[in-house]
């Protein structure tokens, strides 16, 4: 049997991802037992940075993993590494994954990797490419789990009661095995500085020419700070006047007092500990890791990009007869009058893709020295999570910047729904006064998509999606006797006739001008996401790719994809545009 060098949770069921999935319970049942490499920081392009291997095993709570090192080199950094407790975390590569709406219920484990930090407390996926109720999919889950060590002479796996103090027995080292850094750790601080004057001592004696500044002792990972160098001279009064001082540390304070670059407390302070809030409080320590996004309300997004159809393909053609026309009619017939043929007029429309993306750079210098979270996760979850938002933004509003732009989304590829052709988006305006309060306006609102429903033809029943100052305003409708007039959503939704109303951020302030000059406010969108097809060639659907630029030394991000989007049923939208006149009478 395997001797294992420590255990830790592989993924953990019915942790919320960021992007709601849920990874289930037996989602990796039938990897039980399988033994699968075990690789540094997910390199499986590189053989080298195979560490061992490791034994799953499914739980109640999850997969657990029992992991053994080689005896390369790399292996048994790492393994100092883990027993030291420097890499405390596990993660796994997955594919082949299936899932039922945002739950997990199927994949495949193909490599277990120690990585530096998770991305956070919980468990996040990283997509390579989404699209569908189910489909084949590449993923790096990060539990969050600490790990823990395993004795090297035990053959047996760790019971779960000593799971939670193997770290501790492993990490103690008898007397005879201190290392150099041990050593130093036990010393005092006046110890540590009397070391590190006669090293200084030392090294000045052998090498007069060499430079008086020691930034680097000859003992690793320990670090002299000083603001100036100490002359021979300065240590040679420093040790004899020891003695009067009554200390070797107090007589280093005093003569330190003519270095203008030792941060001193100030001196106006009366009583207790003077300068105790600079020197002796703790640093301050980060709650949040990786960072939270300032950002806007993006719930709005899955719902755009999970309510359109899909197609595996990207050029569109949309082709109806209109037979509305009196024309179109059948007829009556009168004996020996010619009968006339019908007239009909054929209309279609092409939609092509345009590519979408998001770059992103980073020094890798920063990436090794960033070790308290996965920053390139991190980085990769913000590049999808905007590149979702732009697409559904387009696919509503379009994306606001000027048609000069060379970073505009073309209309022509993803047609917004607010701004598609009458034929699709029925234009339903409602004017008001000047003067109009907001409960006017609400009223006007109500009133005109209830109007407007008789000429929606999409299919079943539509979604509103509108701001959430317009919402309030309905909601906040009094009768004249001052009770609410629509004392939920529900209530209002009802009302309106559609399933939901979704409120989103990006609708706020948006308005256009029409033929004739007239500026008009947007105020909702009432549309069965359905009848908006975006499709996607093979290799058009959302990838990301990675790379290195050797000149430079960064580590480069690009997330794209290469679609087209646009309504394929006549009237299957309604746009609600408000117009200020003032003329213009308040409805009642």
């Amino acid at each position: 049997m395997d001797k294992w060098h420590f255990s830790g949770w592989a993924t953990r069921n019915n942790l919320q991802c960021s992007d709601g999935r849920i990874i289930r319970k037996d989602a990796f049942k039938h990897c039980d037992g399988m033994t699968v490499p075990l690789v540094w920081n997910h390199d499986h392009t590189n053989p080298y940075r195979v560490l061992g291997h490791a034994l799953l095993e499914n739980r109640e709570d999850g997969v657990y993993a029992y992991c053994a090192f080689n005896d390369t080199e790399l292996a048994q950094t790492a393994k100092i590494y883990v027993q030291h407790g420097d890499i405390k975390q596990l993660s796994i590569y997955a594919n082949k994954l299936k899932q039922q709406g945002p739950n997990v219920m199927h994949g495949d484990i193909r490599e277990v990797s120690l990585v530096l930090a998770g991305a956070n407390p919980g468990a996040f996926i990283e997509n390579i490419m989404v699209h569908g109720e189910e489909s084949d999919e590449e993923v790096v889950i990060y539990t969050g789990e600490n790990i823990d060590i395993c004795h090297a002479d035990n053959d047996e796996k760790p019971s779960e009661e000593k799971e939670g103090k193997k770290m501790a027995e492993e990490t103690k080292k008898p007397e005879s095995e201190k290392t150099i850094k041990d050593v130093i750790d036990s010393m005092t601080d006046e110890q540590r500085d009397v070391m590190y004057m006669m090293v200084g001592l030392a090294k000045e004696d052998n090498n007069e020419s060499e430079e008086k500044e020691m930034k680097h002792n000859v003992f690793d990972e320990y670090e002299v700070q000083q603001g100036a160098v100490l002359s021979h001279a300065d240590q040679m009064a420093i040790i004899n006047d020891a003695k009067r001082y009554g200390s070797m540390k107090e007589s280093f304070l005093a003569h330190a007092g003519d270095n203008s670059d030792v941060e001193y407390a100030d001196k106006t302070q009366t009583y207790g500990i003077n300068g105790a809030d600079d020197f002796l409080f703790p640093d301050a320590r980060l709650l949040n890791t990786p960072p939270e996004f300032i950002k806007r309300d993006t719930g709005w997004v899955a719902k755009v990009m999970n309510g359109t159809h899909h197609t595996p393909f990207s050029r569109i053609k949309s082709m109806f007869a209109d037979i509305t026309e009196d024309d179109a009619r059948a007829k009556g017939y009168i004996k020996g009058k010619l009968k006339k043929e019908e007239v009909f007029s054929l209309l279609k429309r092409t939609t092509t893709p345009t590519t979408i993306y998001k770059k992103q750079k980073m020094d890798r210098d920063d990436v090794i020295d960033i070790t308290d979270f996965d920053v390139i996760a991190w980085l990769k979850s913000e590049m999808r999570m905007m590149l979702d938002e732009e697409i559904a933004r387009a696919i509503l509003v379009g994306d606001g910047r000027l048609a000069s732009s060379d970073d505009k989304i073309n209309e022509q590829h993803i047609r917004p729904v607010w701004k598609d052709e009458d034929l699709f988006t029925i234009k339903a305006t409602i004017e008001v006064a000047a003067n109009a309060t907001a409960d006017d306006k609400a009223r006007a609102f109500i009133r005109g998509i209830i109007k407007a429903r008789k000429n929606y033809k999409g299919s079943g029943e539509p979604s509103l999606f509108t701001t959430e100052d317009m919402l309030t305003d309905c909601l906040l409708l009094e009768d004249k006797n001052g009770r609410v007039i629509y004392d939920s959503v529900t209530k209002l939704a009802s009302v309106l006739r559609v399933k939901e109303i979704i409120t989103v951020p990006v609708m706020e302030g948006l308005n256009r001008t029409d033929a004739e000059g007239n500026t008009l406010d947007l105020l909702g969108l009432v549309v069965n996401l359905k009848d908006y097809n975006v499709g996607a060639d093979k290799g058009g659907a959302v990838n990301m790719f990675d790379d290195f630029d050797i000149d430079y030394n960064q580590q480069k991000y690009l997330i794209e994809t290469r679609c087209s989007g646009a309504l394929i049923k006549p009237f299957s939208a309604m746009a609600i545009e408000m117009k200020v006149s003032a003329a213009a009478a308040v409805t009642e």
